[in-house]
């Protein structure tokens, strides 16, 4: 197998990729290609301020067992539980964003006059399960006044049904009622009042049976009890305007939800662990420290020692550096949350279904030995590395007459086009023919060996196809299924990722909190410079406070609502 860059194609542009500083100063293009040599394929087959190290399980009990005096104890003394999903509670003693709650010296963070201006005293409800046929459902109500309303709904039995007051964390058996005193459902309530949950207010979850109907009934009764329906991602985002959360936090609570692969959701839990807030916090820190310093100097010059330049520069380093380490996980983290499209190209009968259907171990596609039996882009799923990869088994790319081939055909080359990585199959007995420089010279251009005339032979040699053409080789064996793990190998070297091939995956930052790094490391850069050319304190007070508030936007302590908005907007209603 050889493999190209596809990033110097010139008749197709790459996705728009985040770049970031490295340690070689420059950021490496993500499109590749690879070619597949087959020969014999078949045609059969660390924790922040007030985020919580443990995570608390909430107690559950029987909806059909009848018992009138569950009262079972959740955890209830527990402070530092870590509330995921909202069924367990938390000890939040801080806004999370490990000391430098105040944003910059002096003055009151865009969070804290956000959460001023809109803090909401509704109590608010909303189905937090699916709505498909399952065995339990929840309702969760958060607010101010979450007991009062439940109570409205819940009817607790045995020896709480004449004097229910409710304590934390503890589950308790009951019936759900209407307005009228009509049964709804045999239910559990679960009550943890704040500030141990996960919206860090008093919340009562109703589980009762699954199902649309039992569920949706419930939820009118809360409603017309006086909570109002809860808009998208609502709860999370009390949770981050309560402190319990800060942004990053609340922004891997989404990737976690709609994780592809284990890789995804372990690094999404480790962000929502607090991985990437603590790293935050740490450098906010520092570059306060520094600014303390430069502001110390502009009120009290005289009675200060002189600024020990060397020191201030290794100091800025120090903080440019962690910027850095934090950057260099963001292709990671793209290639996790967005997954790899890899189109298999080639030309007809070549094996590339045969290679589709033995990289998934499936029997996805139809394979026979009639030449052009894929006439349509087939899709198959995988994960390589933990990387979601969606595979696109095309036609096989030939001149023909026939109509509907030459639509496959052209689907063929816009799979292609639009792929992040095209594996080319070559077929290991034949070697590289005419046919396959025709295809890569309509798909890549034709100045490279493999892509040469006729008057080349019929079998270029494999060092020359790998040195001249592709960036890399992979020979494989659909029949004996060889080659797969150095396949997926190579699919993670091109893609930038290879440490996930190891394992190990920990938290990585988006591409809004990459963004911002960005204009951190930049301002730093300028604060350097300003230090190197002597330019008045000022000056590099300016450049520290845009790094800090760069840095603020990561965490959320220097956000606007329109920044809030858009975060929010993509989780679902119920989280």
């Amino acid at each position: 197998m050889a493999m190209r860059a596809a990033s110097s194609s010139p008749s197709t542009a790459g996705p728009q990729q985040l770049q970031w500083p490295t340690e070689a100063g420059a950021a490496a293009p993500l499109r590749s290609s690879l070619a597949v040599r087959t020969r014999c394929a078949p045609r059969g087959r660390a924790l922040t301020q007030g985020a919580a190290a443990s995570l608390a399980a909430a107690a559950g009990a029987s909806l059909d067992g009848g018992r009138s005096d569950v009262d079972a104890d959740v955890d209830g003394d527990s402070e530092g539980g870590r509330g995921v999903g909202g069924s367990s509670g938390s000890g939040s003693d801080g806004d999370g964003d490990g000391g430098v709650s105040d944003g910059l010296v002096g003055r009151r963070s865009r969070r804290e006059a956000f959460v001023l201006a809109t803090r909401d005293e509704d109590t608010i409800a909303s189905i937090v399960t699916g709505m498909s046929h399952g065995s339990v459902a929840i309702i969760r109500v958060s607010g101010s006044d979450a007991v009062p309303t439940a109570s409205k709904v819940f009817r607790p039995g045995g020896r709480f049904r004449f004097d229910w007051q409710p304590k934390s964390h503890r589950v308790y058996y009951g019936t759900a009622v209407d307005g009228d005193e009509t049964v709804l459902d045999e239910v559990l309530a679960l009550v943890m009042l704040s500030p141990r949950s996960y919206t860090a207010e008093d919340v009562v979850e109703l589980h009762c049976h699954g199902g649309p109907v039992c569920a949706a009934r419930v939820l009118r009764a809360v409603i017309e009890a006086g909570a109002r329906p809860a808009k998208a991602g609502e709860f999370t985002l009390r949770a981050f305007l309560n402190g319990r959360l800060d942004l990053a936090q609340a922004e891997s609570v989404s990737e976690l939800l709609s994780a592809r692969t284990v890789a995804a959701a372990d690094s999404a839990l480790a962000g929502l662990r607090g991985g990437l807030g603590a790293e935050v916090a740490a450098l906010r820190g520092h570059c306060l420290d520094v600014l303390v310093e430069l502001e110390a100097r502009l009120d009290f010059d005289e009675d200060l020692p002189p600024i020990d330049v060397p020191n201030l520069r290794a100091r800025i380093e120090a903080i440019q550096a962690g910027i850095e380490r934090a950057l260099r996980t963001a292709r990671t983290g793209n290639l996790l949350r967005r997954g790899l499209q890899v189109a298999i190209v080639g030309r007809p009968n070549v094996g590339k279904s045969s290679l589709l259907n033995a990289w998934t171990n499936s029997d996805r596609a139809i394979v026979t030995e009639v030449a052009g039996t894929t006439r349509d882009v087939l899709e198959a799923q995988l994960s390589v590395g933990g990387v979601p990869v969606t595979l696109l088994d095309t036609a096989g790319i030939r001149a023909s007459d026939d109509v509907v081939e030459r639509i496959g055909v052209e689907r063929s080359r816009a799979a292609a086009s639009a792929a992040d990585i095209v594996v080319m199959v070559i077929d290991g007995a034949e070697g590289w023919t005419e046919a396959d420089g025709e295809i890569y010279r309509g798909l890549w251009g034709g100045d490279s060996a493999a892509a040469g005339s006729s008057s080349q032979p019929q079998s270029l040699p494999l060092p020359l196809l790998a040195r001249d053409t592709f960036s890399a080789v992979v020979r494989t064996s659909a029949a004996q299924r060889q080659g797969l793990e150095e396949l997926d190998a190579a699919l993670l070297q091109l893609a930038g990722a290879p440490q996930l091939a190891s394992g190990g995956v920990s938290w990585s930052v988006n591409e809004r909190q990459a963004e911002a790094l960005v204009r951190s490391h930049e301002a730093l850069m300028r604060l350097a410079e300003s230090v190197s050319s002597d330019l008045p304190l000022d000056f590099w007070t300016i450049d520290l406070r845009a790094a800090l508030l760069a840095l603020g936007e990561v965490s959320g302590d220097e956000v606007g609502e329109e920044v809030l908005d858009a975060v929010f907007s993509r989780f679902c209603i119920g989280k």
